[in-house]
């Protein structure tokens, strides 16, 4: 298994928007790097469903159910989806402060480049980050 955070605005799609679909593909990605990380996801996989812009912060886990398909949302064969659904939501938000104040953190990708919308994140990482969220 893999793990992975995918980022979204919050004021755009939340936690709860998702929540309320109950399934939704992943889209609108247009970073070749954050494609490729979406085509490595596995059926299976976790993610961390982070809200960016204001909030910045882990909000809950989504797991990926189906794997990479062209994007419906565009007629450009270069981009990609996953279905993913809710998870869990974490009893409190884990925000990028907190994930950076954390030495055992130092070198996870949202740290190093935290404008990348999906990245791959380490299993200790997640577990790190969940811990948190308890």
């Amino acid at each position: 298994m893999n793990y992975w955070l995918i980022k979204s605005e919050p004021n755009t799609y939340s936690w709860d928007d998702f929540v309320k679909l109950k399934r939704d593909h992943w889209d609108g990605v247009r970073n070749y790097q954050a494609r490729n990380n979406m085509q490595a996801m596995k059926k299976g996989d976790l993610a961390l469903f982070y809200h960016s812009v204001n909030e910045k912060s882990v909000v809950g886990i989504a797991e990926v159910v189906k794997e990479f398909y062209p994007d419906p949302t565009t007629d450009d064969d270069r981009w990609v989806v996953v279905d993913v659904v809710p998870k869990e939501k974490l009893k409190k938000p884990v925000t990028l402060a907190q994930i950076k104040e954390d030495k055992r953190l130092e070198n996870m990708v949202l740290v190093k480049n935290s404008r990348l919308s999906v990245q791959p994140v380490r299993k200790e990482e997640f577990d790190i980050v969940v811990g948190m969220g308890s």
